[in-house]
C-alpha cells in the first residue's frame, strides 16, 4: 500500500476509535459505539501490520506520527500527563524523520556518525543511537507501559502490541540502512 493510502487508513482508524469510545459512553448509542470502535481498531491494526510488512521506514514512522497526532487531538484537555507524553512522542518521531533524510546521503551520514561517541550507551549494535533509535526505544517503553495498565480492552492491546513490534522492525531496518551508509 502506498503512503497516502496508509495515512488515510490510519486517520480513519483513529477517528473511528475515538468516535466509538464517545458513543460507548452515550446512552442509546452503545451498540453503534461498539461497532465503530471495533471497526477503528481493525483498520488501525491492519494498517500497522501492512506498514510493518512493507519495511518502508518512512511509512512506518509517518503512520505512527499521524496516529499520535490524532490521539493528541482526541485526548481530554485536562489530562496533562497525556499531553506531555504525546508531545514528547510526536517530537521524537519528527526528529526521526529528520534522521531518515540525513541517512539518504551516505557521505553526510558518515560525517554525522563521527559526532556520536563510541561508548556503548550511545550505540545500537555499534551504530549511532540517533533520533530514530531514541524515538523507537522511548515509544516502545511508552507503549509497554500502556499495555500494563489494568482495564485496557484486549482488542486495543493487540494494536499496542503491534505498534511495539513496529518499533523493533523500524530499528532493524534502520540499522541495516545505517550499515550500508557507513560502508
Amino acid at each position: 500500500m502506498d503512503l497516502t493510502g496508509c495515512l488515510n487508513r490510519i486517520l480513519s482508524g483513529a477517528e473511528n476509535i475515538d468516535k466509538g469510545r464517545k458513543y460507548l459512553a452515550t446512552n442509546g448509542f452503545e451498540h453503534v459505539g461498539r461497532l465503530t470502535y471495533e471497526d477503528g481498531i481493525s483498520i488501525t491494526l491492519d494498517t500497522f501490520k501492512i506498514a510493518q510488512t512493507s519495511a518502508d521506514l518512512q511509512i512506518m514512522i509517518l503512520i505512527e506520527l499521524v496516529f499520535l497526532q490524532q490521539e493528541f487531538q482526541f485526548f481530554e484537555e485536562t489530562d496533562f500527563n497525556t499531553r506531555s507524553s504525546l508531545n514528547q512522542a510526536i517530537q521524537s518521531f519528527e526528529d526521526a524523520l529528520r534522521s531518515l533524510k540525513t541517512l539518504e546521503d551516505s557521505n553526510l551520514y558518515k560525517a554525522a556518525e563521527t559526532t556520536y561517541p563510541t561508548a556503548s550507551k550511545y550505540r545500537y549494535h555499534n551504530l549511532p543511537r540517533d533520533a530514530v533509535h531514541l524515538a523507537c526505544a522511548a515509544h516502545r517503553t511508552r507503549l509497554n507501559n500502556s499495555l500494563r495498565t489494568p482495564g485496557i480492552n484486549m482488542i486495543e492491546k493487540t494494536v499496542l502490541t503491534q505498534r511495539v513490534s513496529n518499533m523493533t522492525t523500524i530499528q532493524e531496518v534502520y540499522s541495516s540502512k545505517q550499515n550500508k551508509a557507513l560502508l
